[in-house]
């Protein structure tokens, strides 16, 4: 991972003291000294770079509050990144998983800090037209062939249930959000009720990521592949056309980090939806990709939920403050999906 990172936490927040102690005989280096600083943001699962020995290191770890069983799932991480190695699907290599919440008050594991480029804005400043046209299609490539891995063969085929996995996510979101609401939005009913009269019968299953998009992905420091993937803590078995339908968000929302704000793709580049969704298709060999309309506007409730969440625990006080600004979005994004929605329906 690269980019700036903050001064770790008061020791309440990460004891480095009890971390060095447990790291110590299990991490290379650690005796001899710790260096650790937070990385921004990381609202969900706050992430760390350490230093030991000489080598760099990334720890991520659930965050403070209370939470569900369901959710900030570290440990899942930590198991789909080792399963993946040597897979095709590059994935940092993960080292040390720590459940006992009396060292950190909460499991963390720790992997390589995988040196190369993330780009927060999907627009990738700074780049040429070819350079981002090169850095899409890569993303493209790495997501159909991460839909493509056998999951009996590295050993994930108990990782999750496939079966009905739309309409179980539907429910697990839908309660998510009726859990996190503060105020009555309409539009998110709606949408919610569309989604369910609406959803399609499941044609295949495979790994999905669920939050696929450039902002998780580090590309190699000098050329436009992809050098590893990040940010799993959503993975299970289930529709691989989500995950393309949320990578395609950034053509359908405007804000930061997944919308292009005012750029115009096409001029950077950045090829259009409907040009990204026939390169993944062919990739994918399926004869079409249907009921896209569907998978669109899944994504948005999805991650409008998501905004109702971190507000939500914003105010708790157990996610950074600018949560709090972002509750906007949570009813811009409803309203966004009911209009997909209601045209398509």
């Amino acid at each position: 991972m690269t980019g700036a990172a903050a001064e770790a936490p008061p020791a309440g927040r990460l004891d480095v003291a009890a971390l060095q102690r447990w790291l110590a005989g299990r991490l290379p280096g650690c005796e001899a000294g710790l260096h650790v600083h937070r990385f921004p943001g990381g609202s969900s699962n706050p992430t760390y770079a350490l230093g030991a020995g000489g080598r760099e290191y990334v720890l991520r770890k659930r965050p403070e509050g209370a939470l569900s069983n369901s959710a900030h799932r570290v440990e899942r991480e930590f198991r789909v990144m080792q399963a993946l190695q040597g897979s095709g699907v590059p994935v940092p290599r993960v080292h040390l998983l720590c459940e006992d919440s009396a060292v950190l008050g909460q499991s963390f594991y720790v992997m390589d800090r995988v040196p190369g480029r993330v780009h927060a804005d999907p627009a990738m400043p700074g780049c040429s037209p070819a350079q981002r046209r090169a850095a899409w299609d890569e993303m493209n490539a790495v997501l159909a062939r991460l839909h493509a891995v056998d999951v009996r063969v590295i050993g994930l085929d108990d990782y999750g249930r496939p079966e009905r996995y739309v309409a179980r996510q539907l429910e697990r979101w839908l309660a998510q959000y009726r859990d996190a609401r503060t105020e009555d939005i309409p539009e998110m009913e709606r949408l919610g009720a569309w989604l369910h009269d609406h959803a399609p019968r499941q044609a295949r299953a495979a790994l999905v990521h669920g939050d696929y998009r450039l902002g998780n992905l580090i590309l190699a420091p000098d050329r436009p592949e992809v050098a590893a993937v990040l940010d799993w803590e959503m993975s299970t078995l289930g529709d691989p056309l989500c995950d393309l339908a949320y990578n395609c968000l950034c053509w359908h929302l405007r804000e930061l980090p997944i919308g292009f704000q005012d750029a115009d793709p096409g001029a950077l580049g950045i090829p259009a939806e409907a040009d990204y969704v026939e390169s993944y298709r062919r990739r994918a060999g399926l004869a079409e990709i249907p009921h896209w309309t569907f998978y669109v506007a899944f994504s948005i409730f999805k991650i409008a939920v998501i905004s109702q969440i971190n507000y939500r625990r914003a105010l708790a006080g157990h996610a950074p403050a600018d949560s709090i600004e972002k509750k906007k979005y949570v009813a811009r994004r409803a309203r966004l999906g009911w209009a997909l929605a209601s045209r398509g329906g």
